[in-house]
């Protein structure tokens, strides 16, 4: 087997294995943990465009992970994030890292969620600084030590 396909195999058992932590931890307060993680992901680098939006949007339609909560109501707690953020930065984000914070004390979750938000900032073949920026601040938020998860 070559390294491509080790590579594509490996992919694979990720996205296998995020599918079955969001199903295991389905539950009003990851929901909103995991959309607020995308927001802060989108709005890693100041500002999210409407293509940027289309694109998270479409994403958390699409992927399998993201797929066992209500898409229009992902979809609404998203914009709500994004929204607040546009309107004020710092309290935007302190809004979507206090929904996240709720599952400090709930290990698996909080190591869920950063893995969603890895997987999301990767899903453009770029995960860049920023976005790592952005998930190192939820692992701070989790209590989680970022090079956990290669940060």
């Amino acid at each position: 087997m070559g390294f491509f396909s080790d590579l594509r195999d490996k992919a694979k058992d990720i996205s296998a294995n995020l599918v079955g932590e969001a199903k295991r931890f389905k539950n009003k307060e990851f929901h909103e943990a995991v959309v607020a993680a995308c927001a802060l992901i989108a709005f890693a680098d100041g500002e999210v465009t409407a293509d940027e939006k289309k694109k998270m949007s479409g994403f958390m339609q699409v992927n399998e992970a993201m797929n066992v909560f209500d898409v229009s109501k992902t979809i609404s707690i998203f914009n709500k994030y994004i929204e607040q953020m546009e309107f004020d930065m710092d309290i935007g984000s302190s809004e979507a890292l206090s929904a996240i914070g709720k599952l400090r004390k709930k290990t698996n979750e909080a190591r869920s969620v950063v893995r969603i938000a890895c997987a999301i900032g990767a899903a453009d073949g770029d995960f860049d600084s920023s976005e790592k920026a952005a998930v190192r601040k939820i692992c701070g938020e989790l209590s989680l030590d970022p090079s956990e998860f290669d940060l």
